[in-house]
């Protein structure tokens, strides 16, 4: 029986390949499910164990989520451009620290998904792992193992023997076509529907129950060979048609180029051709194809010197304003928000756009009824760029700020220090489901599933008063909320669960204290290692550090003084980060110093094309500059994005050097001298 057994697995591996890689089905859909039910009888009348590489292992019964693993290599991002001299600036670079020497690149399509990392011991896919923060991702191995473009053996039968242990990478997406298949499920159960491919692929792929992985039509396309023992490739090209002789999916639409003006004109066709593919893409990415020149280049502490990602575009559409609402930030900050007609822009449907705050509006002169022009920045954001006063019918209505929070009733507050109109009432409603909502972000404490609606909910039932409250929600009160079925409710529980692990400045940074940002979070835990200890600090003792002034000092001083019930109450929850020891000094090689960077004090303000402010700060720190929050005279440079604000009013007041969004990059992208 064995040998019955072992050639049905073969035989059905073999038919998976043709009909999920090669997209050339040799027996019908019903042929296929008769062999995947014999062999399932099979085994089981064998009552022997199932390897973990069996057709049948596909779909386990649930895959525990969290854990978290390093990377054998760093998973860099992608430095960005987004125009021709962009991309022939990333060209001169290349060439001149290849000290001109002929360059070969190579260009593929950049798959709006999901990154991963696979690794095959002797042939056989032995666990998965998301990109998570580059360093280390989450194991998501019994989710990979339900798409069926992912091999669960390689064959055996190549031209080139398969690498003892085998590292590769890729993307994880779902088709275009099947996202509205899904929504309708989702709504159909209660859930929320998702709101594009990208999210639903990830969402997917990181769900606690395996088997409804396996009911969504996920798939793959593995771009780069990262390991392969005891084997070498000269180039990109190479390992990419063997990873195809291994059996592993790779896109057909990867094309060698000896010029940049070839890789442009590749660009300019898929500009025209991207909306016929049935997956997002939103741009092409281009490679060094020989992989010494990419040894040679080498990296910075994010991005490889010898790939870009050329994205499209933004796009744009024309659509109306039809009304203005007003949101109420954790802060008590109102922000206007434009209700649009719904519009389709870069694949998903655009209902909304910030208009920021009062004085985006008058300076826009946005009225509601005005036809206006609507991009999506990166294919993410959507913004107002130009009003349509040609198309003005005089019907169109001027707005007028609210004097009253809209969420409480209270009267708002302006003052000449800032733009923001706010609402002091510390009791708002509308405040705490921002607050919660910013404890939840990514770059806070990065609890996935905790949505706008569940927030809602969560505080218009009094299930949750404070952020101290989630730690005491159980999956049978959550799964009794509209839309929240019992696995997206148990998803929620682990999700919070696993928050109380993170970093002592990531929690500090999620509290939500008023001028506390990501920086100065970073740099209070640096000092006082953690909670406790910063709880307990003099006001003049949080002022004595570097980067703090004394509106921050008494900001976190007040906080800490006022909120103590509350940081009792995450304490009593379980959180590591109340008491930590001290971290080990990094070695001094860690740091890259940089002739320009290094030992200057930065300030990062408004909005930087395809980087957080938080990974601009990372970068600069890893070149030994430093990043403040605050524009002083100390300030060596000020780094303006899209958006800046009265940041750069005082550095344009104090003579500050101020550096462009593409200034800084410039700079990144500079060889460390």
């Amino acid at each position: 029986m064995r040998t019955e057994i072992d050639k049905l697995r073969a035989l059905i591996r073999y038919h998976e390949r043709k009909y999920y890689i090669e997209n050339l089905p040799e027996i019908s859909d019903a042929d296929f499910d008769a062999l995947m039910k014999e062999l399932k009888e099979l085994e089981a009348a064998a009552g022997a164990p199932i390897p973990p590489d069996s057709p049948t292992q596909r779909v386990g019964g649930g895959a525990e989520l969290g854990t978290r693993l390093q990377h054998r290599n760093p998973m860099l991002s992608l430095n960005n451009c987004y125009d021709a001299n962009e991309l022939r600036e990333f060209d001169e670079r290349v060439r001149r620290l290849l000290e001109e020497t002929p360059v070969e690149y190579v260009t593929e399509l950049k798959i709006d998904g999901l990154g991963v990392s696979l690794i095959y011991e002797n042939g056989v896919f032995t666990q998965g792992l998301t990109r998570g923060d580059g360093e280390y991702g989450e194991d998501v191995t019994d989710n990979l193992r339900t798409i069926r473009s992912v091999p669960l053996r390689i064959p055996v039968e190549t031209e080139i023997a398969v690498p003892p242990v085998l590292e590769v990478r890729g993307e994880v997406f779902l088709p275009i076509d099947c996202l509205n298949e899904i929504n309708v499920q989702r709504e159909a159960e209660g859930e929320l529907p998702f709101a594009n491919p990208r999210n639903a692929a990830a969402g997917s792929l990181r769900l606690l129950d395996a088997s409804i992985t396996a009911s969504r039509p996920l798939d793959i396309f593995v771009y780069t060979l990262n390991y392969a023992e005891g084997t070498e490739f000269t180039t990109h090209t190479e390992s990419l048609k063997n990873m195809k002789a291994w059996g592993l999916k790779c896109n057909p639409h990867t094309t060698s180029h000896k010029s940049i003006e070839e890789v442009q004109n590749s660009y300019e066709r898929w500009v025209e051709e991207r909306h016929e593919l049935p997956y997002e893409t939103d741009g092409i990415v281009v490679k060094v194809n020989n992989f010494s020149q990419q040894h040679e280049l080498g990296t910075t502490s994010k991005y490889p010197r010898w790939a870009v990602a050329y994205k499209f575009n933004a796009q744009q559409a024309i659509t109306t304003v039809e009304k203005i609402d007003v949101q109420v930030g954790r802060t008590g900050a109102l922000t206007p928000v434009a209700i649009l007609k719904p519009v389709t822009l870069a694949g998903a449907t655009i209902a909304n756009a910030t208009l920021h705050n009062e004085q985006e509006i008058q300076t826009k002169d946005i009225r509601i009824g005005d036809r206006i022009v609507l991009e999506r920045a990166g294919d993410v954001i959507p913004k107002v760029v130009e009003v349509l006063t040609a198309d003005r019918t005089g019907d169109e209505v001027v707005f007028k700020f609210p004097e009253r929070c809209p969420a409480c009733d209270t009267p708002v507050q302006r003052t000449e220090k800032e733009v923001a109109v706010r609402c002091v009432n510390v009791g708002c409603v509308a405040q705490l489901k921002r607050r919660i909502a910013h404890y939840a972000s990514r770059d806070a404490l990065q609890i996935e599933g905790l949505g706008p609606a569940t927030i809602n909910q969560l505080v218009d039932k009094e299930l949750v008063r404070d952020v101290a409250d989630l730690y005491a929600l159980e999956v049978e009160k959550l799964s009794t909320l509209d839309r929240m079925g019992v696995p997206s409710a148990r998803n929620l529980v682990h999700q919070i669960e696993k928050s109380k692990e993170v970093p002592a400045e990531k929690l500090l940074f999620g509290l939500g204290i008023f001028h506390v940002g990501e920086n100065v979070a970073a740099l209070l835990i640096e000092r006082f290692l953690s909670l406790d200890a910063l709880g307990r600090a003099k006001q003049e003792e949080i002022e004595s550090v570097r980067g703090i002034g004394p509106q921050i000092a008494e900001s976190v001083f007040n906080f800490f003084g006022h909120n103590q019930p509350l940081l009792d109450k995450l304490h009593a929850a379980g959180l590591h980060c109340f008491t930590v020891e001290a971290k080990p000094n990094l070695p001094e090689a860690s740091i890259a110093v940089d002739s320009f960077f290094s030992g200057k004090t930065f300030v990062v303000t408004g909005s930087l094309e395809g980087m957080t402010r938080g990974e601009a700060s990372n970068e600069i720190k890893n070149r030994g500059g430093r990043v403040t929050s605050s524009v002083t005279r100390k300030t060596d440079y000020l780094i303006a994005g899209e958006g800046a604000g009265s940041k750069y009013t005082k550095a344009v007041e104090l003579e500050i050097p101020i550096l462009t969004a593409a200034d800084f990059f410039e700079k990144l992208q500079q060889r460390t001298e």
